[in-house]
Formats: structure tokens, C-alpha cells, sequence
């Protein structure tokens, strides 16, 4: 299973999603592919926000390491789902489309409830770290079970 994980700037969500799910994959001992990526281009090459590394730390979870890159129509190609954060994410990503088939690997992270973008405001983020983790818990029981 190959899972891609996409906010706006890949900085914030994106990379807790993508480290939350890395973590909860590897606690399972599951030979998944997670990556992250964001529809906008103002952080290429650097790493993610300090305050989403460090509540990722708070957690033990090193995001550090991540590289932010921007979501691309190949991302269609290499990944099984790719889950958004909120609903200008999902139109962006969407937009990208190629076909039906690409269409139906994309969906909002909580489903229909969006995850708020923390970056004007350092209080958010332990709130979005804990809504990010429990829609990768139920991602991950929803692959495991096959209710995808």
C-alpha cells in the first residue's frame, strides 16, 4: 500500500500525517509506502514547520528529516490513496486529474470533517496533531479490515 498524504504548503499537516501513519505503519510491522506533498510551491527543499517537528517530538516522531516537495499528476501513478486536509486541498488535487481512476484514490483525511491549517496559530497544532492521528488510526484499521 502506497498512501500520500497533502496539504497546502506541505510544512505543517501534511508532514505530521505523513509521520503519524510512517509510525503507526511501522508499529505493525507493514512494508508501506507513505510520503507527503502540498498543492503549493513556497517550501520546496526545505524541511517542515519547527512547531510541527517538535509536536511530532512531543510524540516520538522524527519528522525532521522530510523534505517538502509539491503534489504532481505522477503522484496519481505512484500512490494506492491520497488523503487531503481540507477541501481547497481536495479541489486542487483534483483539478490534477486524469481520469475517473485517479479521481477515486483521493479523499478528505477525517472524511468530511477537514483538519484546520495550524500555521497562524502555535496553539493549534497539539489539536491537529491528535485529529491527524485518530484519522490515521482509522485509516489504517479501515486498509487493515478492507473497508476502504
Amino acid at each position: 500500500m502506497r498512501l500520500l498524504m497533502v496539504c497546502l504548503g506541505n510544512i505543517c499537516r501534511s508532514p505530521l500525517a505523513h509521520g503519524i501513519m510512517e509510525n503507526l505503519v511501522r508499529e505493525k510491522g507493514l512494508d508501506w509506502e507513505v510520503d507527503s506533498a502540498g498543492t503549493g510551491d513556497w517550501h520546496i527543499g526545505e524541511p517542515p514547520d519547527r512547531r510541527s517537528i517538535a509536536i511530532a517530538k512531543k510524540y516520538g516522531i522524527d519528522i525532521s528529516k522530510q523534505c517538502c516537495r509539491l503534489f504532481s499528476q505522477e503522484d496519481f501513478d505512484r500512490f494506492d490513496r491520497i488523503f487531503v486536509m481540507d477541501k481547497m486541498n481536495l479541489r486542487d488535487v483534483l483539478s490534477k486529474a486524469r481520469s475517473e481512476s485517479d479521481r477515486k484514490k483521493v479523499r478528505l483525511l477525517l472524511n468530511e470533517e477537514v483538519v484546520p491549517d495550524p500555521y497562524y496559530q502555535d496553539d493549534q497544532f497539539a489539536p491537529v496533531y491528535e485529529m491527524i492521528e485518530a484519522g490515521c488510526r482509522k485509516i489504517l484499521e479501515q486498509e487493515l479490515n478492507g473497508q476502504s
